[in-house]
């Protein structure tokens, strides 16, 4: 089975002989692909090396992540399953979303500028047509709620790390 690995920050002037070129140690059994954009043909900043096992995969990892190319640390990771519904284009890792708090708490800060009627998630401001489904806010108060569902469940990747830092919390609110 084959393993794909994503490499990023690559500069806008790169093609895919270019980063042939760069993992060429590794082996013929290495194949890559830049991500390019549309209308301007040029990297979009990313791309991806496919290897043939997973002892490949981390060799490359830890040989080639930091790797300087044309004044450009390269990161390179194992990349995150392509996402259904989003047609010919690759899915790059996505940074981590923020996490929210329990349905009804307040986020801090106050205003939210504009009008002071509440806001619900069907509703457009300025002719956007992307959707913010299971959420509202209020103009003014600065409140937003999410469904129960997501304020329950931290970014796995992150759980470990939120676990931590809620006990360090808990250790600190018992010492007066």
């Amino acid at each position: 089975m084959s393993i794909r690995l994503y490499v990023g920050n690559l500069p806008k002037e790169i093609d895919r002989k270019e980063l042939q070129d760069i993992f060429a140690e590794a082996g013929d059994s290495v194949s890559t692909k830049v991500i390019t954009d549309r209308k301007t043909g040029k990297c979009r900043g990313f791309g991806f090396v496919t290897v043939k096992t997973d002892e490949e995969a981390d060799q490359i990892i830890e040989k080639y992540n930091g790797f300087v190319f044309k004044e450009n640390p390269i990161k390179i990771e194992k990349a995150l399953p392509r996402s259904k519904g989003k047609g010919d284009e690759e899915s790059a890792p996505q940074p981590a979303a923020p996490v929210t708090k329990a349905a009804g708490a307040p986020t801090g800060g106050g205003g939210g500028g504009g009008g002071g009627g509440e806001r619900r998630s069907g509703e457009r401001r300025g002719g956007g047509n992307k959707s913010r489904r299971g959420s509202t806010s209020t103009g003014g108060g600065g409140t937003s709620t999410s469904t129960q569902q997501e304020a329950s469940q931290p970014d796995p990747r992150w759980a470990q790390e939120l676990e931590k830092l809620k006990q360090m919390l808990a250790a600190q609110a018992s010492n007066p």
